[in-house]
């Protein structure tokens, strides 16, 4: 690396921080295709500029134990305290992105060649995972339970047990079905909008008190109602509304 593209302290704080996120996943993978976000991890062996890396950045402080190996963790400019309850439930979207541009630009594989460029290829992935993770409310909250051993996204059983939402939720199913023009969904589309924007500030509030019950119930119906959305933004006349719960 030539001494003007020299990276900051703070840049190979991060550097050493993303290394250790990456090398940690890969050898995990070799253990399970479930690893434990608890278990003890086994050392593995890399390649030498791998251990080259390593030594040079062996001085640097590890990132916290509430931010180490998450998609958090891959952001420290954008999302600096890490996940709820540390850090915000909300993301600035607008940075988010900023950061991720500029992460994909220095590990595209291109400007890689040999062991690096397959290694490049693995952490761009885990970059691109990591951000449309982020970057939308519903997957963001599945993904913060999903660190507490919850299923939200997956689990058939997550279910709502309000009557007066899956009521709700039912009605507009027929509005939807039953509407003859896109312009008669306006208002619908707007108290949607409206219900996605309430279940974010709950979300918001229940992981910043790390309030997981709470979360999990909010996460539910924020799923209820980006699917709508999802129907409402596709619509056409006469086309079945399959709401997925």
């Amino acid at each position: 690396m030539s001494q003007s593209m020299k990276p900051s302290p703070n840049g190979m704080r991060f550097y050493a921080t993303l290394h250790r996120y990456v090398t940690s996943t890969e050898c995990s993978q070799h253990r399970s295709s479930r690893p434990s976000i608890a278990r003890r991890r086994a050392p593995c062996s890399h390649s030498s500029s791998s251990r080259q890396y390593a030594s040079a950045a062996a001085d640097i402080t590890p990132p916290s134990s509430s931010n180490a190996r998450t998609h958090y963790s891959l952001f420290p400019k954008t999302l600096p305290h890490g996940a709820p309850p540390h850090g915000p439930f909300a993301v600035d979207n607008a940075a988010l992105r900023k950061e991720f541009l500029q992460l994909q630009s220095a590990y595209h594989p291109d400007k890689h060649s040999g062991t690096d460029k397959r290694k490049a290829e693995g952490t761009s992935a885990l970059i691109n995972g990591a951000y449309k993770t982020l970057q939308d409310p519903l997957t963001r909250a599945q993904y913060l339970l999903s660190l507490r051993g919850f299923d939200i996204a997956d689990d058939e059983r997550a279910k709502t047990e309000d009557l007066d939402l899956l009521e709700d939720v039912m009605e507009i199913r027929s509005l939807i079905e039953g509407a003859e023009e896109e312009t008669e969904l306006a208002e619908t589309r707007q108290l949607n909008e409206k219900s996605i924007e309430e279940s974010i500030e709950v979300l918001d509030d229940a992981f910043r008190r790390d309030d997981i019950e709470e979360a999990k119930l909010q996460a539910v119906k924020l799923r209820y109602w980006t699917n709508i959305k999802e129907s409402l933004d596709s619509w056409e006349k006469g086309k079945p509304v399959i709401l997925v719960h």
